[in-house]
């Protein structure tokens, strides 16, 4: 593979990866309106984010296999086009149950983008021969980032909900299209050999499990943060709607900041030190936003959670990709569904515990999963980087990242 062809399959994958966090934001700041579309009451807007979330994690769990035998290159063209497809569908969904079936489509083709991209990240990483994964995560933050002002200034304009979503998913269209022609291929897993065989590679190894234990973690804070800063802010802190609004916008351009540099920190100080410093930092963030009396106190908790927590999601799935030789791509799905439980269960654990004590308690759990992290960090097994793709015209650089 020449350096060109390389060098255009990583740029494709952290365009896809800010096309996605793009939708996933518009989407996000967004749904608050589905309540005036169709008159529905808040459980029912949950029911809707529910929805999404549930079949993400079942496509993401359900259709692994098809993601080892096809590779993430064949996966991505497909799904990246139906996720925009889909969001056209729920702009235009006339009704409630064609609605919920819309979103449940949405949740599901996002779910396959989501770890096609990650195990395509994974295969140009392991090409290069050296940590790239961060670098990729931080366009899905700048797309986020990117989705959700877009669906702020819609909502100032006075557009409508179906309006805003049908505006997104008419540009995310070709340009997932366009991308597709930039992913490089991966070697799928043989369909062969006998059944004793067929039997072992159906089963990763445990490992695969703790790293996505790891990734459920920090994914669960992530989802937290996203779904009860506000709340949090303005209601346990008095500090009004406004400022309340201040605290995920900070929180994930903390992380865009944090992951520009995280392959470069990966790197000197390996592995595991990097998760055990982020896990240790996070826990001290979190006390400060738990333990803040002031709302402006908590902000800077916020920004300092996201700046410590970045690396652990890229983290977890860049070692997904090294731990199965030949079957990265299953291990990526793997995690990546682990991870998208810990996003669907943690704003629900929150908001029970808030509902018994108060949502300060109910944010306390972060804390907990921080140093959980950090204590697990020792057990994630270090592999080096190997080269997948085969027939590259470069010298492989290979890197220990053993901590």
């Amino acid at each position: 593979m020449t350096s060109r062809v390389l060098s255009r399959a990583r740029l494709g994958t952290v365009l896809t990866f800010a096309l996605a966090g793009m939708l996933c934001g518009v989407w996000v700041s967004r749904t608050p309106a589905l309540a005036d579309r169709f008159g529905l009451s808040d459980g029912s807007v949950g029911v809707a984010i529910l929805v999404w979330g549930v079949g993400a994690i079942i496509a993401m769990q359900g259709l692994r296999g098809v993601m080892a035998r096809a590779g993430s290159a064949a996966v991505l063209r497909v799904a990246a086009p139906l996720t925009a497809v889909s969001l056209l569908l729920i702009a235009l969904a006339p009704s409630w149950p064609l609605l919920l079936a819309a979103v449940a489509m949405f949740g599901m083709t996002f779910g396959l983008t989501d770890i096609g991209m990650n195990a395509q990240g994974s295969a140009v990483e392991r090409s290069y021969g050296r940590p790239v994964m961060n670098g990729m995560h931080a366009g899905w933050c700048a797309g986020a980032i990117s989705g959700g002002l877009l669906g702020a200034l819609s909502a100032s304009a006075g557009m409508s909900f179906g309006q805003t979503l049908f505006g997104g998913g008419l540009v995310a269209l070709p340009a997932a299209l366009v991308l597709g022609r930039t992913y490089v291929p991966e070697r799928p897993a043989s369909a062969g050999g006998s059944p004793t065989a067929r039997s072992r590679r159906a089963r990763l190894p445990l490992v695969v499990y703790l790293v996505g234990a790891l990734a459920f973690a920090a994914f669960m804070m992530e989802g937290s943060i996203a779904d009860w800063s506000g709340l949090y802010l303005s209601r346990e802190l008095g500090a009004g709607e406004a400022i309340g609004a201040l605290g995920y916008p900070l929180f994930e351009a903390a992380m865009l900041t944090g992951r520009l540099v995280g392959d470069r920190l990966r790197t000197r100080l390996g592995t595991r030190r990097l998760m055990t410093y982020a896990g240790l930092a996070t826990a001290a963030a979190m006390g400060v936003v738990v333990a803040a009396p002031t709302a402006y106190v908590a902000l800077a908790g916020f920004l300092l959670t996201g700046l410590a927590v970045c690396t652990v999601v890229p983290t977890t799935i860049s070692v997904a990709g090294t731990v199965v030789p030949g079957r990265s791509a299953a291990a990526v799905a793997q995690v990546g569904a682990m991870g998208y439980g810990g996003l669907v269960l943690g704003p629900v654990v929150i908001g029970f515990l808030a509902d018994a004590a108060s949502l300060r308690a109910g944010l306390t759990v972060a804390v907990v999963l921080a140093l959980l992290i950090a204590a697990g960090a020792r057990f994630v097994p270090v592999r080096r980087f190997l080269l997948t793709v085969p027939e590259r015209d470069l010298e492989p650089e290979t890197v220990d990242l053993a901590a």
